[in-house]
């Protein structure tokens, strides 16, 4: 974890998992580096909360897998988000409380499925396809995380691979593209 600026309670905080999508973003926000993953994000996150000051809003931006076709090299704003890793039915039964129930977010855009795997083969991209478009390693951590402080969230996602065979080289040779597209979205909307 680390903070790039100071968090300011008169301006949204910008959090990303890796440097690597942060690496053209201004200085005029601050910045949240969490790590990738969802524990990473969320204990990144709920700490920075916690101890104050807070922002006004916090943006999760960061890439993201198409689980299908038309979402490739966009910016997209997601209008909700589940767990795909996370098995929220047989919780629910076995206990009577639904755990990780699908955030729904302001955005207009994407269904957005996060998980602690790195999708990576055509089986797992059309499973979770059945019930997402998008599948990132943070955006539902850091959305849940969030929601606890009370905060308005946004997550906004550039799609840097298909999630399917060759998406971690896809990863590796298109993020530096999805950051300056990222750095774009702030520009333009924030």
């Amino acid at each position: 974890m680390r903070i790039v600026g100071e968090i300011d309670p008169t301006r949204p905080l910008l959090v990303l998992a890796a440097a690597e999508e942060a690496a053209h973003l201004d200085d005029r926000l601050p910045v949240l580096l969490t790590g990738m993953g969802k524990v990473n994000a969320a204990t990144a996150v709920a700490s920075v909360l916690a101890r104050g000051p807070r922002p006004t809003a916090v943006v999760n931006l960061g890439t993201a897998g198409a689980l299908k076709p038309g979402f490739g090299g966009l910016t997209h704003e997601v209008s909700s988000v589940i767990q795909h890793d996370l098995d929220s039915a047989v919780l629910a039964s076995l206990t009577g409380v639904t755990y990780g129930a699908p955030i729904g977010l302001t955005g207009r855009g994407p269904v957005l499925a996060t998980g602690d795997v790195f999708v990576a083969d055509e089986a797992a991209r059309a499973r979770l396809a059945e019930a997402a478009d998008l599948v990132d390693m943070e955006g539902y951590a850091v959305a849940q995380a969030v929601r606890q402080f009370g905060l308005p969230v946004r997550l906004v996602k550039h799609v840097s691979d298909e999630a399917g065979e060759g998406a971690a080289q896809s990863w590796r040779e298109s993020v530096d593209d999805c950051a300056k597209q990222l750095a774009l979205w702030v520009a333009e909307n924030l």
